[in-house]
């Protein structure tokens, strides 16, 4: 059965919006040098694996704010779409980086591991706890942001990730400070890098999806073309093509098989307000072709023939 695919999403003005990454942005990069240089002189691995995470934050930060800028130009002739899908390219770009620094943390908390050294707990726990209070600030900032833009929601998986790393880098410190275990120090790196992989890893799906011209995963193309063929008029339908303009505008374009005798352009408006009404597709193009010069032998989706 059809259903209403319309989108809830939050309306931040994009002057606050971008005041508010602005703010993460530079509260971001104060604690990766104050963390990085604590993790020197600590001689902590898990200080400076939460420095690399918090400066890999920076750079999302940095390329989702530029994404935003730019996604706001309009379309032109070389960019005849806009320029809305650069935060679904930025968000691919940090869900990558992610996925480097969490297989590279793993890699030095082996090596860790298997040659400890000593740790300063204190220090540790010190810019753990100020750590803390940055990455959640940032992850306030951005949340009420990340509900309608896959890039925006990048950056708050990232900050809260980071929220987490440091609750785990306090724990760490305490443990070293109360009963010298230094391996805790390594062994809290390769937690934080297995669960950034974990995030990282289930949620690069979407921008690929639509990169890749994929349907919206919320669509059900069978209902779509359904509702289509239900139109008065409509013989059949195919060559479907339903695909993502932007993170939040689905688009689709067909061939439609004309009944003898029925009026094209009522046969379009009828479609059209029905893809709008049912399924919240606003950008639809539809070819007509009448019964008796169809394509023969065409396939429901994309452009090749039955057998091809």
């Amino acid at each position: 059965m059809p259903q209403d695919h319309g989108h809830g999403h939050a309306h931040i003005d994009p002057a606050s919006g971008d005041r508010r990454v602005s703010i993460a942005i530079w509260a971001n990069a104060l604690l990766t040098v104050a963390q990085i240089v604590g993790g020197i002189l600590s001689g902590s691995l898990a200080l400076i694996a939460d420095a690399l995470h918090n400066f890999s934050d920076m750079a999302s930060l940095v390329i989702a704010f530029a994404a935003r800028k730019i996604a706001r130009r309009p379309a032109d002739a070389r960019m005849t779409f806009g320029y809305g899908r650069i935060e679904v390219v930025a968000a691919l770009i940090n869900y990558t980086t992610l996925i480097l620094v969490g297989v590279y943390l793993i890699y030095e908390g082996g090596m860790r591991m298997i040659e400890p050294t000593e740790v300063a707990g204190w220090t540790v726990v010190v810019l753990g706890s100020v750590a803390l209070v940055v990455d959640t600030l940032t992850a306030l900032l951005t949340y009420s942001m990340q509900k309608g833009s896959v890039n925006i929601r990048a950056l708050f998986l990232h900050n809260l990730s980071d929220a987490l790393a440091s609750v785990a880098v306090i724990i760490g410190g305490s443990l070293i400070l109360l009963y010298n275990m230094w391996w805790v120090d390594p062994a809290i790196t390769i937690g934080i890098a297995v669960y950034i992989l974990y995030l990282a890893t289930t949620e690069i799906g979407k921008p690929i999806r639509i990169l890749m011209l994929g349907s919206p995963p919320d669509v059900d193309n069978n209902a779509v073309v359904a509702a289509i063929r239900d139109v008065d008029g409509v013989h059949d339908v195919h060559h479907v093509h339903l695909w993502q303009m932007q993170e939040n505008e689905t688009a689709l374009d067909c061939h439609i098989v004309t009944a003898d005798g029925a009026s094209g352009e009522k046969i379009k408006a009828a479609v059209k307000a029905r893809l709008a009404e049912e399924f919240g597709i606003g950008h639809s193009t539809l070819e007509l072709e009448d019964l008796e010069n169809a394509h023969n032998g065409a396939k429901l989706y994309g452009h090749e023939r039955v057998g091809e």
